[in-house]
């Protein structure tokens, strides 16, 4: 098994927190979508993990294993259940046994957010949790969602008991859960779930308190628009995710919404959003590339929710820029698995590139040209790649073409 992944000492690892985000070798896969529920998903993923491990992932998130009040598990009730419409506690174990056995770390997706009460309390509504471990009463849910507890410290989820995480009971319970989750359970990275919901001081409480080796929160808003046309500068857009990645005491990667959605826009003959007024990248990925995760689409932009989709006729234009490029590259399931053998190919060889040529996600960059129809870049004074209609190649003779298809290159030395 010499392909397994290499990387810092494991041991080091699992004391060391950080030791993770300064290796900066992380290539992620999120390994669901909004359907896979439907699909005895644990056992599909257990087949997979050789593949997974083969292709260089260093982590795969799993959706929320917990059970849910909607299959999806974004609805969670009973924390300490762990039988979900993805399956068994039984099968979930032996899913997480393979892939530790793969060297492939398991990445839970952590929904404390909100929780459905199981009780009628306080004003009628569902926000008791009488029956089921954590047996919380109203003062544990914030008083803007019909609780008893303190006012939210973020964005309300409508519709949903929200968790009060300024009580330290609820801190308590929540701690000993994930410490639950990491340890007795097997899951060794977290995905923090609409971490707009409460301070990121509390992320930072729970990373500390559960040790995970790496993690990394969804802190999704709107880009800036004008109209229905996306603003070049979005630097307060970033702003706000760097700002939630600080109040976290900097344990937390984030998702790079800011580049996503400037990326998604720049494939359809905007390639010059590419660069921004500084002529850094215009994402997450320009000032902290270290903390940023990028991305094309996930379980909500893309898959049948279809929120906020990247053009699929460009997604592999998408993956030669985040494969690439400084930041923490995720892939998609779909795009991997479900958009046919030659994508899979071409994604693979993309990571297979990154990973010989040493690219991490502190690797430098020169953006070389950003016009609408051509963007090239060298990273690491290593790879030379471009995207676009428009032709270009490096010049010297030392650069050997290392990868192309559809509107995309890549060379390396």
């Amino acid at each position: 098994m010499g392909y397994l992944n290499s990387g810092s000492d494991e041991n080091v690892q699992q004391t060391d927190p950080a030791a993770v985000l300064r290796n900066g070798r992380e290539i992620l896969l999120q390994a669901f979508n909004w359907e896979s529920h439907k699909h005895d998903w644990w056992r599909n993923i257990e087949k997979k993990v050789p593949d997974i491990a083969k292709s260089g992932f260093t982590s795969a998130w799993l959706p929320p294993p917990t059970h849910s009040f909607a299959p999806q598990g974004y609805t969670p009730q009973n924390l300490y259940s762990l039988n979900s419409a993805y399956g068994s506690d039984y099968v979930l174990k032996a899913l997480l046994s393979k892939m530790k056995q793969y060297k492939v770390r398991a990445m839970a997706d952590i929904v404390i957010n909100h929780r459905v009460g199981t009780t009628q309390g306080h004003g009628g509504t569902y926000n008791r949790f009488d029956g089921i471990p954590l047996a919380w009463d109203e003062r544990a849910v914030t008083s803007c969602t019909g609780g008893r507890g303190n006012r939210s410290t973020g964005d309300n989820f409508p519709g949903f008991p929200n968790v009060d995480h300024t009580q330290h009971f609820v801190r308590k319970d929540m701690t000993d859960w994930l410490r639950w989750l990491r340890y007795d359970v097997g899951f060794q990275d977290f995905r923090f779930d609409f971490v707009r919901g409460y301070s990121p001081k509390y992320v930072r409480e729970y990373i500390e308190g559960a040790k995970p080796i790496f993690s990394v929160g969804e802190y999704w808003d709107s880009c800036n628009y004008n109209g229905c046309n996306l603003d070049y500068n979005q630097d307060n857009h970033r702003q706000r995710i760097v700002n939630w990645i600080d109040g976290t005491g900097q344990l937390s990667t984030a998702f790079d919404f800011t580049t996503k959605g400037i990326l998604q826009g720049a494939v359809k003959g905007e390639l010059w959003r590419l660069r921004d007024s500084q002529g850094k990248p215009p994402g997450v990925m320009g000032w902290w590339p270290s903390r940023a995760v990028t991305f094309i689409d996930n379980h909500d932009t893309g898959s049948t929710q279809a929120h906020w989709p990247f053009p699929a006729s460009h997604i592999m234009e998408g993956y030669a820029y985040i494969l690439t490029h400084p930041g923490i590259p995720s892939v998609f399931y779909d795009h991997f698995y479900d958009w046919g053998n030659s994508i899979h190919d071409q994604i693979v060889k993309l990571m297979e590139i990154r990973r010989f040529q040493g690219i991490h996600s502190r690797s430098s960059i020169e953006i070389l040209t950003a016009q609408p129809n051509l963007y090239a870049a060298m990273i690491g004074e290593k790879i030379c790649m471009k995207i676009g209609d428009g032709s270009w190649c490096p010049a010297g003779r030392d650069w050997t073409l290392a990868a192309s298809g559809t509107r995309y290159a890549v060379w390396q030395k």
